[in-house]
Parts: C-alpha cells; structure tokens; sequence
C-alpha cells in the first residue's frame, strides 16, 4: 500500500510514493515533539556521521598522502573547497529525503525514463565499487601492517565484515550510528598525536589554505586534486544521505519537515567539519614529514606507515597510522552496504538480502584488488587507490546534476524549494565539478 505524499511536497513526481527508502529502518528513531534544541539536535545527529565516513575512507588517506608529501601544503585549499562543497551537496541531499520522502535513486527513477535510470544505476555501481576498493585495500593493508597478515587473506577477510554490519543492524540503527561515531573520534584522537609528533609550521599550514594556481597549471597536480575531489565529495554519500535522513520519526506537517531539515543540516555541517580535520590532518602530516626530506614520492601507504618512525623518532607513529587506517577501512564498510542497498531497491525497485548485496559489491571490489596484488604487490595499491577516487570523481556529476534539478524544482519540492542562495551555489559547484572532470579527460586524452 503506497504511503501519502509528504506534506508541503510538490506534485511535480511521477508516482505519490511508491516505497519508503530502506523499509527496515525507515522512521525507527522518534524525534520528542517538545525537547529542548539540545535534546531534538541530539535526536536528530548521527546521519550526518555515516556520511562523514566516506570522507575520510582509505582512499582519502592516498590522495591526502601523496598530495602533502609531493606538494608540500598547496593542496589544502583543495581539501578545503571540497570539504565546503561536500557541505553543501549534503545539505541538499537531506532536503530532498526528508521534503519528498524520496531518496535521490528513487527521485531519479520517478522522474527519467528506464534507459536513463538503468545507465544511471550502472555508473553509481561503479561508484561505489570503486569506494568499496578503496575499503578493501585500506582494511588490508592495515591488517597487514599491524599483524603482518597477507594482503591477499587481508583482501579476502575483508568479505566477511558482512557479519558485522548486518549484527548491527538487527541491533537498531541507533548502535550503527553509535558505532560509526566511536571510530571516527578514535580516528581523529590517532591524528591528533600525529600532528603533535610531526610539529608542522603553522604558517605554513595557514598559507596551504590559500588558493595557487599551480593546481590548475600543473598536471600533475591537478590529477591528485582532482582525487582529493573524488575521494571526498562522494557521488553515493548522495543517496545515502537522502535515505538515512528518514530514519528520523518526525510528523508529516511543513513545520516538523522544515525543523528536520534544518537539524538535518546542522548534523552533516558538523560532521563533515570532523572530516575536514583528519583529511586536513593527513596532508599536514605528510607535508610535515615527507616533503623536503627526500621522501617527496612517498604515496603508498605502507611506505608512509614504515618511515613514520624513524622519521618522528617513534615507534608510536607507525602503530597509530595504522590503527587509524584500520578503523577508517571498517567504519567505511558500514556505509559502503546501506548505500549499495539504496542504490539497487531505489533504481530498480529490487531487493536484495543484505548479506547477498554486501557480497555482490565486496567481490567487485575483491577481484580486481586480488588482480593487482598478484600481478604487482603491493606497490600496486597506492596508484590503485589514487585511481580509484579519480573514478568516483568522474561519476560525481551523474549524481550532483540530478541532485540540484530536483532540489531546485519548486513543482517536486513545493515549500522545500531551495532558496535563491542555495541556487547561486550549488550550480556552479555543480559546474565546477564537471569542468574539472572534462580538463582531467581531456589532459588524459591528449598525453600530458
């Protein structure tokens, strides 16, 4: 039986509702009508931090490794103009779940034709199969360090984190959340001990903040920053937070859609600051540490875990990188399975077992991963990772074009409707995103 539309929607959409986005969670957390600010922004916070997580992901942990050891801190304005628009692309991701009750694969599918939906669905697969590589070989690579286990049993244990994310989520969503917040902060308490080992000259750091043109001159650059965009603006972080956003019980009036959106908002905004810190702190700590002692080259991450210590003067250093890494890999795998979840039912309106779905995309992960370790070792994962986000960035625009048409829609969002502001904003970000995408291919294309 289809639910009623939102109140305050448009009737801009095929279909009044088809489906709520992710059924076994949807509107399991109650918001308390007469809290406090405190109590409901507490009620409210967690979505954002499964968001988060895909910021700061394995992959993150390449392009930040070897943007600060090659370019000093140039590339921190570009970690920073990601992390603002991030900010803003998840706003509107928010916006959209909670004003149309839709997530962005089910707004897509009520609103393009089959062929466009089904060719939609394959690039956001992609997607998240390139994110999901990352994982796997960030979670490995980190086993490998700690325990000395073999990137390749490294690879294939990673299959079965499975059995962990479907325990929590037979818990309640609230322990997901909970767990997610717990490995960020201990993500963020690792950095900080390497920031205070490695002393990175503030001004430095305040100066790597401010915009250079060797981004955009040099091409070799721009191939990390363009990473860096991939690897933090994250094409299914998109639908994952249109979805996510719904767990939320509030009431179907315009005044509890408006208050949601505006918490909604806030959660994400603080979150994603939280990423901004330990993407930022990578790059410090790799500027720091790396650039003008010889060691400029150094992008792959077991080559930054082992000269962390003698270059620091302790073995701390190393032990902290990779407990870092580790949760970074694991927190990543939580999100990676609700996204690759609501991408399918959203698209196709198919459902899958989790279990069966998380398999399916950690084996599209796993093999080419597989591939490269035993085809190249492990100096192959470095430029593996670096490529990976590059691939997700090269998907971003199939899923930012979308969100901003939608959002900026008064006939689909009716009152929701993002204002003029927001508009002035989002277009040339999502502009900008695809302008950078064309310059990468077209600087492939010609060789340089």
């Amino acid at each position: 039986m289809s639910d009623p539309p939102p109140a305050s929607s448009g009737s801009g959409w095929r279909l009044a509702r088809a489906s709520v986005s992710l059924p076994e969670v949807h509107g399991t957390i109650p918001i308390p009508t007469t809290a406090s600010f405190w109590r409901k922004l507490l009620a409210f916070a967690g979505p954002g931090y499964l968001v988060a997580v895909g910021y700061m992901d394995p992959g993150n942990w390449a392009t930040d490794l070897a943007g600060g050891a090659r370019y000093g801190y140039t590339l921190l304005t570009v970690v920073m103009l990601s992390n603002f628009m991030a900010i803003l692309l998840q706003a509107l991701a928010a916006r959209l779940g909670i004003a149309s009750g839709r997530d962005l694969a089910q707004a897509c599918r009520d609103s393009y034709s089959r062929p466009t939906t089904i060719a939609l669905w394959i690039l956001c697969e992609i997607a998240i199969a390139a994110c999901d590589l990352a994982e796997v070989i960030g979670a490995a690579i980190a086993l490998n360090l700690l325990f000395g286990l073999p990137l390749l049993w490294g690879v294939c244990l990673t299959a079965l984190d499975v059995l962990l994310v479907l325990y929590m989520q037979h818990r309640g969503f609230r322990y997901v959340e909970a767990l997610v917040v717990l490995l960020i902060v201990g993500i963020a308490g690792c950095f900080a001990l390497e920031l205070w080992m490695a002393k990175p000259r503030v001004g430095a750091v305040l100066g790597g903040f401010l915009p250079s043109p060797d981004v955009a001159t040099d091409p070799n650059m721009l191939y990390i920053a363009i990473g860096i965009l991939g690897a933090t603006v994250m094409p299914h972080n998109l639908y994952l937070h249109s979805s996510v956003v719904q767990t939320r019980k509030y009431a179907d009036t315009f005044e509890s859609r408006r208050e949601a959106i505006r918490f909604a908002t806030i959660d994400s905004t603080v979150a994603l600051m939280s990423a901004l810190f330990i993407n930022a702190a990578i790059l410090i700590m790799a500027a720091a540490t790396f650039h003008g002692s010889g060691h400029e080259r150094v992008a792959d991450i077991s080559d930054a875990y082992q000269l962390l210590s003698p270059l620091l003067g302790t073995r701390l250093a190393s032990v902290l990188f990779a407990v870092a890494l580790l949760f970074s890999g694991q927190n990543a795998t939580l999100t990676g399975t609700l996204a690759g979840q609501i991408v399918m039912e959203g698209f196709l309106s198919i459902r899958l077992r989790p279990w069966l779905r998380r398999l399916i995309t950690r084996l599209l992960a796993i093999v080419p991963a597989i591939l490269v370790i035993v085809l190249y070792g492990e100096r192959g994962t470095g430029p593996l990772l670096i490529l990976s986000q590059v691939v997700l960035s090269l998907q971003l625009s199939f899923a930012v074009f979308p969100l901003v048409m939608f959002t900026g829609d008064r006939r689909k969002m009716g009152a929701f409707v993002m204002p003029m502001w927001m508009k002035m904003l989002a277009w040339p970000v999502a502009v900008f995103i695809a302008g950078l995408n064309a310059w990468l291919l077209y600087q492939t294309a010609a060789g340089i």
